[in-house]
């Protein structure tokens, strides 16, 4: 019976938006907030929220503010000593490895639909990834999708149901054929609004199945 309702998910689907942290990179956002509190910041979900509402992710996710002007404003709230590049290696901890199945199933199902990547990132985790990426697939992240979408390259991000319906004009996707695949809830939710199906990321088990 469930992989009946999982057949059914991919039914009519011709074409598949893959988010990428927390569904093909590993991320474990407690290893930056670890990271951070080593560098002598004692309550960094507190400062990460007071940051967050200032706009200093968003705009830095987007786009509108350099790798420099977000190190300095970290640099604002960190005790003296700490450099900017400890920042960084603090703030790109988060980033995993790429499970080589997810690679392998990629490849897979790419001979059967369109298959792109919508991401909120920014340039600072960029060459991490790509490295991350590198290990374990012997062909380029663009070679392997038709579009890779960066929220900071192209200066929007999700859940704006705006970013969705571009992804599908740009590529005349017809959303109601278009899966989308997020673990983030509020994600999920800008693309139903756009008329996309979608498959919210809960586990890796899961995820094969939907597949399988």
């Amino acid at each position: 019976y469930v992989h009946l309702q999982k057949s059914n998910e991919l039914e009519s689907i011709e074409n598949i938006i893959f988010d990428l942290g927390g569904v093909l990179i590993d991320i474990d956002y407690q290893a930056t907030k670890k990271a951070f509190e080593a560098l002598g910041i004692i309550d960094f979900d507190l400062h990460y929220s007071q940051l967050n509402q200032t706009s200093l992710f968003n705009d830095f996710e987007k786009g509108l503010i350099s790798s420099q002007h977000f190190i300095n404003k970290l640099m604002d709230i960190m005790p003296k000593g700490v450099t900017p590049n400890q920042i960084v290696a603090a703030w790109n901890a988060m980033l995993g490895k790429f499970p080589s199945g997810k690679i392998e199933l990629l490849k897979k199902i790419k001979t059967n639909y369109r298959i792109f990547m919508l991401s909120n990132t920014n340039a600072i985790h960029l060459s991490p990834v790509i490295k991350a990426w590198n290990e374990v697939s012997e062909h380029k992240m663009t070679d392997l999708f038709e579009q890779v979408y960066l929220s900071f390259e192209i200066g929007q991000r999700k859940p704006d149901t705006e970013v969705f319906q571009w992804v599908c004009h740009q590529n005349n996707l017809t959303p109601e054929k278009t899966l989308f695949i997020d673990d983030s809830p509020q994600h999920i939710e800008g693309a139903k609004n756009a008329g996309l199906k979608t498959h919210f990321y809960t586990n890796e088990k899961d995820f094969y199945a939907l597949f399988s």
